[in-house]
């Protein structure tokens, strides 16, 4: 499979999943669910839900048992990025308004109140309707809110990481993502497999530390793009990390094998909101230099090797597949 098919069959469940949210986040007030549903409706590669419907597929599992379980775990994902733009005062999301400038703060934070209820909502009753037993249910609604928690623990360590004036360890930034990124991975995997008749608890591990480690491998090249990405691909100003004072691995790597001269305009800029244009470029064009674009894929690829393994005991199937060839895609991507 190709990285054309795996791209393909991605849209592929996009469109299905987007199809299921539109028809069942809706109501009244009319603002309130236009703000909820703003980044839904402006597109996204829904790369979560995809990992849920072919983690279930691999057990015997359909579309329409992971569907709301794999929807849930995206309305997360999203309320998750409603709320991290409010606190990084981002205007732009992929070349779109962020929900609060379109809308106002107040209703962004309603919105993203509305997307995570409704996705427990999604499982407990879309869920039961859709033929998964009442057991699996209390099951997916225990992890799901395990990996919310682990999000916000995630993101509070993310912003510490920014306040302190020293800069992390490559073993706390891996610890932060696991938690404030991988924890969404890893439960979608773990939300597909319930969602599927022939799933045995080994099965549920393996697959927990498959979206583990992906999840890992994902947020590696999300951090890389950040500062070595094209802004008219991305949407987004590249080098804002640092503006932000986010510590990324890439940015730690550079702190330690800048020059003095850089690593001096580094420590300045980092983490001033005024800081300007051309000097974030300055340091972007100063990381570029160091040539740590392939050292940090190297990394995520490692992680995605040791992803691959969770699935060693399982047959040659089209789902696994699909899971492996995306995961390849994760790493290689530039969006």
């Amino acid at each position: 499979m190709s990285s054309v098919d795996v791209i393909s069959e991605i849209n592929d469940v996009a469109s299905e999943i987007n199809k299921f949210i539109l028809e069942n986040v809706c109501g009244e007030p009319t603002d309130l669910y236009q703000s909820s549903l703003h980044y839904i409706k402006s597109g996204g590669k829904r790369l979560r839900p995809f990992m849920a419907v072919k983690s279930s597929e691999m057990f015997g599992g359909t579309l329409k048992l992971s569907l709301p379980a794999a929807s849930a775990v995206e309305l997360i994902h999203n309320f998750t990025l409603v709320h991290d733009d409010i606190m990084d005062n981002d205007n732009l999301r992929h070349n779109v308004a962020t929900v609060h400038r379109e809308f106002g703060v107040p209703l962004a934070i309603l919105s993203g109140d509305v997307l995570f209820s409704k996705a427990f909502h999604m499982i407990s009753f879309l869920g039961h309707k859709s033929g998964v037993n009442d057991s699996t249910l209390v099951k997916m609604i225990e992890l799901l809110s395990s990996s919310c928690t682990d999000v916000c623990e995630g993101q509070s360590m993310d912003i510490q990481m920014a306040q302190d004036s020293d800069f992390s360890s490559k073993d706390h930034y891996i610890k932060m993502i696991k938690k404030k990124t991988a924890a969404l991975f890893r439960v979608s995997c773990e939300l597909g497999t319930l969602a599927s008749p022939n799933f045995t608890q080994r099965d549920l591990d393996n697959m927990s530390g498959f979206g583990e480690k992906i999840g890992i491998s994902f947020q590696l090249v999300d951090d890389l793009i950040g500062i070595h990405g094209d802004s008219n691909i991305t949407g987004k100003f590249v080098g804002n990390d640092i503006r932000e004072g986010k510590k990324t691995l890439p940015i730690l790597i550079a702190s330690e094998r800048l020059d003095s001269q850089g690593r001096s305009l580094l420590h300045d800029v980092f983490g001033k909101k005024d800081a300007g244009d051309s000097e974030i470029k300055q340091i972007v064009k100063n990381i570029a230099q160091l040539n740590i674009d392939k050292e940090i894929r190297n990394i995520a690829n490692a992680y995605t090797q040791e992803a691959f393994e969770h699935l060693q005991t399982y047959e040659n199937s089209s789902a696994r597949k699909w899971l492996e060839t995306s995961a390849r895609y994760i790493v290689e991507r530039s969006l």
